[in-house]
């Protein structure tokens, strides 16, 4: 039987990503796939743009990355100090929160969306603490926050 090459404009289940270059049945590809507009024919100029979207694309995350890598430099120098309210034991009135340490970290000097900040349960206990800041899908940074009692 007789295959049609397709490029994926989006993710399609247990046929591949968007971006792929697929092999699939004329019927699949008729009355599924190009209607619906979840791919479109492997042209010889459709594959010469789908190759040059990804060189753009890559060049494009590699220069991101680049910059990244100083602010995540710049993170993981510093070593924050956040004052709470401290009970006994240790324990904390309340807890640390990710808009806190982004608050912190702006005064710093380094600008974090709050969401990019990972807590992987609140902090509700005095001493150091290590905290993920997500700066990029590979790349993430780790922050040393000291919690110290309020005079």
């Amino acid at each position: 039987m007789r295959q049609l090459k397709l490029i994926l404009r989006e993710s399609v289940p247990s046929l591949g990503e968007a971006g792929d270059l697929v092999s699939v049945k004329p019927g699949y590809a008729r009355n599924y796939l190009i209607p619906q507009g979840k791919a479109l024919f492997a042209t010889a100029a459709n594959v010469h743009e789908l190759e040059h979207h990804k060189r753009v694309v890559a060049e494009k995350v590699a220069k991101e990355l680049e910059g990244l890598q100083a602010v995540k430099a710049r993170i993981e120098s510093l070593s924050i100090e956040v004052k709470a309210r401290v009970g006994e034991e240790g324990r904390l009135f309340g807890s640390v929160t990710a808009m806190q340490i982004g608050e912190l970290l702006a005064e710093h000097g380094v600008e974090v969306d709050r969401r990019r900040i990972e807590l992987s349960e609140p902090i509700k206990q005095a001493g150091p603490h290590s905290v993920g800041v997500k700066l990029h899908r590979d790349l993430v940074a780790q922050l040393e926050l000291q919690v110290v009692p309020e005079e």
